[in-house]
């Protein structure tokens, strides 16, 4: 088992910047990949950037050039820098963790992010 908790949203105007953290606990050893997925009002749920226990990387294309994901193995932690924030990044943010051989997904509650504009 797996356990996922987010920190970091909030409400920033249009341009600023906010950094989103997940502390993984549990059987961390067994996490593969780490990633945040983005859910707004009415839409379905998105991958916004993801990365591999070896550091790479991949990203929405919407959100490319503005959010950087990393990750600190010693610390368990997956983070996302998110700069130039939009109105349209505005949603609930979840992290998301890909355990074991079989990659299975576990999830954090989900911290809501505001831009306004």
């Amino acid at each position: 088992q797996v356990q996922l908790v987010e920190s970091g949203g909030g409400l920033v105007q249009a341009g600023g910047s906010l950094r989103l953290s997940c502390a993984a606990s549990g059987s961390i050893f067994s996490i593969n990949r780490m990633g945040w997925y983005r859910q707004a009002p009415g839409k379905q749920r998105e991958l916004v950037a993801a990365i591999t226990r070896g550091g790479f990387t991949n990203y929405a294309d919407s959100v490319k050039g503005r959010f950087t994901i990393s990750r600190d193995n010693a610390k368990n932690t997956a983070y996302l820098q998110m700069n130039t924030l939009k109105p349209e990044d505005t949603a609930v943010y979840y992290c998301n963790a890909g355990v074991g051989i079989y990659e299975h997904d576990y999830w954090g509650q989900g911290t809501q992010v505001t831009v306004s504009s």
